[in-house]
Formats: structure tokens, sequence, C-alpha cells
């Protein structure tokens, strides 16, 4: 996999130097360990351990981290003074006691958001009065507790919204050196978004977000941003063209409990050299099941389940 990706030895041969070769050498070294990493399955804790805590908190983070996810996965908007938010919604309401899109509001006043008591309330089995009052937290916030420790997996959530997300993002990610120590992946359903990213940045691997839902007259599916046919009508040139800027595909599992996607999909993926990441899955017997057809790693709200299921 990843044959389509420009080696970083070429790079090296082009720089030179013994002042570069060094830290070039560690930075290909780490960037080959997480390709290598990624052909193993991986477990992607969705939006932390959403199941247990409220998402894209400290606790979900750190119990995340915890029950033993390869990736801790965040969605990042932008807020109105331009700083990475980590939240996945496009508006305040659903996840904290403030209104209105998350773009219209500062980081002051996003700060004095509570974003953990609705889980409480939403999940009262799992509800913890430490959770209440926890705050919205920023990517600097995230990437300076836990560092190059922990590797990430950011989705860039409604770029047309945000023109210089991208740009905002990859010039984070390198200045805390997450690139190049192999620490993170970049999703989006956003075609456009990925492909800048790649041209910001060919070492960061990719993913191609993918949701499969039934078309107006319900005899086929469809793909939600037309990124792809139905799963049914797909073929290896489909799959080429993601190919020639993502290393891997996000699709959906199940629409309205029903099935979208099915071993051959996940075959005829890896056959066009890409990972297949599907979410979300949170009960063990549709791990199983996926983990039977080979896929490279899922999105769960419980990496504790998750781990479990791999570890039988």
């Amino acid at each position: 996999m990843f044959s389509h990706r420009p080696a970083l030895s070429s790079t090296l041969a082009l720089l030179g130097g013994a002042t570069l070769m060094a830290p070039l050498t560690a930075q290909a070294d780490a960037l080959e360990q997480q390709r290598q990493d990624l052909e193993g399955f991986q477990i992607i804790a969705h939006r932390g351990a959403s199941g247990h805590a409220p998402e894209h908190t400290w606790p979900a983070y750190d119990q995340a981290l915890a029950m033993g996810a390869d990736y801790l996965e965040l969605d990042v908007h932008m807020s109105a003074d331009g700083q990475l938010i980590a939240i996945h919604d496009t508006t305040l309401d659903r996840t904290t006691d403030g209104q209105g899109p998350v773009k219209d509001h500062d980081l002051d006043e996003l700060k004095t958001l509570d974003a953990g008591s609705w889980f409480n309330e939403a999940h009262p089995e799992h509800a913890n009065d430490a959770y209440a009052g926890a705050e919205l937290l920023t990517l600097d916030e995230v990437i300076d507790r836990y560092g190059q420790d922990v590797r990430y997996y950011i989705e860039t959530k409604s770029p047309k919204d945000y023109p210089e997300l991208q740009d905002a993002l990859v010039s984070k990610l390198e200045a805390d050196g997450l690139v190049q120590s192999g620490s993170v992946v970049i999703q989006s359903f956003s075609q456009a978004s990925l492909k800048e990213v790649h041209d910001l940045n060919p070492d960061i691997p990719l993913v191609q977000l993918l949701w499969y839902s039934p078309s107006e007259d319900g005899k086929t599916l469809e793909e939600w941003t037309g990124v792809t046919p139905s799963p049914a009508d797909i073929t290896d040139a489909d799959f080429q063209a993601i190919a020639d800027y993502a290393d891997g595909v996000g699709p959906n599992y199940l629409y309205d409990g029903q099935p979208v996607i099915d071993a051959d999909f996940i075959d005829q993926a890896h056959s066009n050299g890409l990972l297949v990441h599907v979410y979300t899955i949170n009960e063990k017997d549709q791990m199983r099941q996926l983990l039977d057809w080979s896929v490279d790693g899922l999105f769960t709200n419980f990496p504790d389940r998750l781990k479990d299921v791999r570890e039988e």
C-alpha cells in the first residue's frame, strides 16, 4: 500500500548535506514506521472514548488512551478569531449549553461553555459528576497535553466555511513536529480539502470519508458528496481516482441498520492500494464481521470493546 506516495528518501537525495541528513533520516524512519503501522489494524477512538465520556473532552481522550486506542479522532472547526476547535457539530447546541454556529463565537466565548453536562443527561448509565463543566478544547491544548506520544486522526469539518482551515491545520501540525514524527492522519468528506492538504504536505496520510445511503427512488445507494458511485457499481478507476491524493477510504458500514458495504468492497479497495477504515462500529458482532473482512481499522465510541474483540 501507499505505493502512490512519493518516497521521502528521494527528498533526502535532493537536499543532501551532512547537517540535514541525520534529522531527515529520522523523519523518514518515523514516516515509514507510521505507514507500516497503518497496514496493521488500528483502533480509532471516535471523538475519544465518546461512549463513556462527553466527546472531545479530556475525560473522553484520556479514557480512550487508557483503553488502548491507536488514534484519537478529532473533528476540527474554527472559532471567529481563527482558533482550531475540537468539536463535531457545526453548531454548539447539541454538545454544549451554547447556541449557534461555532464560527460565530471567539475563543473566550467558547471557553465559557459547559461541554459535559449534556452527556450526563443523555447517558445516565455513564454519568459522572466530574463531566459537568467540561470545556471545549483547542487543537493547541490537545497537542500540548499529549504531544508526539499520541497519534491523531483529524477531520476537517465544513471546510467551505473555513477557507483557511487546511493551511492553519497543516502549519500547526508541522510546527509541532506531528507530521515529521508520523503522528497524524487527516480525513474529510471533502475532496477539495484533502487535495489541498496533499498539496501543502504530501507526507500526511489522508483518508477520503464516504457516506452511502439510499437514492431518492430507494433502488440503489449513492455517496453523499458524489465521490464514488454506489458500492455495487464502483470500479477500479473510481478507487484509483481517490488513490491519486489519499491513502485510504473511510466508509460507513451501515445505513438504517443495513450493511452498505461488504467484503468485496474492502477487497477491491485493498487491490487498489487503499486502506479501509470503517465508521462507527460499537457492537462486538459488527466488529468481528469487519475484522473477518480484513478492514485496516475501525472508528468506535468504545475502544475498550474493540480492543477486547481484537484480542479474542
